[in-house]
């Protein structure tokens, strides 16, 4: 029994307007629109909420301005839901409604539990050829006109609390991955998924908020596609693309509308239960490999010219 991953996401924004023109471009697909706010939906089901920010139905944000309100999880059964309610319970904002448990976690976000509602989809990433193994043959690799995001992957959060609010995820049964020993703990929903579901990051101001949100895509391709496609719309690039050494994942980070940032991402490590948390030093050159400062532009697709700020440092900080 285990939590599977995001089943949904709810920003608090102001400019609906834009935040509807993002999405649409990010690859999501609208659902829902009304006065309330707007409902997009990736590849599989996994959905998107755009609400006002002065939505009193909304948990209290943890940040000024647009942000991240609520993250709901999706679990495999109602047995899941039933073994981490007393942990829940245990929270502040505690209420079960709709088949849902809810939540504020140590860092002042809203979160919920719910038996998951995704459904399954036939996405298939291409595969690369190693020199010892030609496993894409006679068949040429993909360009990627635009993407279509398959899920929300994982978010990552600024906490003041890093030590307490990982431990109440354990408690939920996350998994720690990596550590910025003191700073950052990088953890996954169940002991076998993807290298991170949640990353939480304590700066030395120890604040609070969203540092961004990250779809998983296809393939690196449609990292690179998406990203091209996202750029020839105008938003702006905060930094790629690149490639993480943590995780091994390829990135493209942009600025959104509707809260601090957002990511495409593809080919990140898979792990298990013999995995080994590793300690890392931050730094530059540990948060990416190699990343393309200001971005490529979507029409001549060449790299733009580097804008101030954008110099590849690690990601402590949300650039106004």
């Amino acid at each position: 029994m285990s939590i599977l991953g995001i089943d949904r996401i709810t920003y608090g924004a102001d400019d609906l307007a834009a935040c509807r023109r993002f999405f649409l471009d990010w690859g999501l697909r609208l659902v829902r629109e009304d006065d309330a706010g707007l409902d997009f939906e990736s590849l599989n089901g996994c959905e998107v909420q755009v609400r006002r920010e002065n939505d009193t139905s909304l948990p209290p944000a943890f940040e000024a301005g647009p942000t991240l309100r609520q993250v709901i999880w999706g679990a495999e059964s109602e047995a899941d839901l039933a073994q981490r309610r007393t942990a829940m319970a245990g929270q502040p904002g505690f209420a079960e409604a709709d088949g849902t448990l809810y939540c504020i976690d140590p860092t002042g976000l809203g979160i919920g539990l719910r038996v998951s509602r995704k459904r399954a989809v036939a996405v298939r990433g291409v595969p690369s050829n190693t020199w010892d193994n030609a496993a894409r043959v006679n068949t040429p690799s993909p360009v990627y006109q635009k993407a279509e995001p398959v899920e929300v992957g994982h978010v990552v959060l600024f906490t003041d609390k890093l030590a307490e609010t990982t431990g109440f995820y354990e408690t939920l049964g996350f998994v720690l991955s990596d550590r910025y020993p003191g700073r950052g703990h990088f953890l996954r929903c169940a002991p076998r998924g993807g290298h991170h579901d949640l990353f939480l990051l304590q700066t030395p101001e120890a604040k609070r908020g969203l540092n961004h949100v990250a779809f998983t895509v296809r393939d690196i391709h449609e990292v690179f596609g998406g990203g091209l496609h996202i750029a020839r719309c105008g938003w702006e690039t905060q930094l790629g693309p690149g490639r993480h050494p943590i995780s091994s994942a390829y990135f493209w980070y942009f600025r959104n509308p509707a809260g601090a940032l957002v990511e495409y991402y593809a080919d990140e490590d898979v792990l298990t239960e013999a995995w080994q948390p590793r300690d890392f030093e931050p730094g530059p050159t540990v948060f990416a490999e190699w990343a393309v400062a200001g971005g490529l532009d979507g029409n001549t697709r060449r790299q733009k010219t580097g804008a101030p700020g954008q110099d590849g440092k690690f990601l402590t900080e949300k650039r106004g």
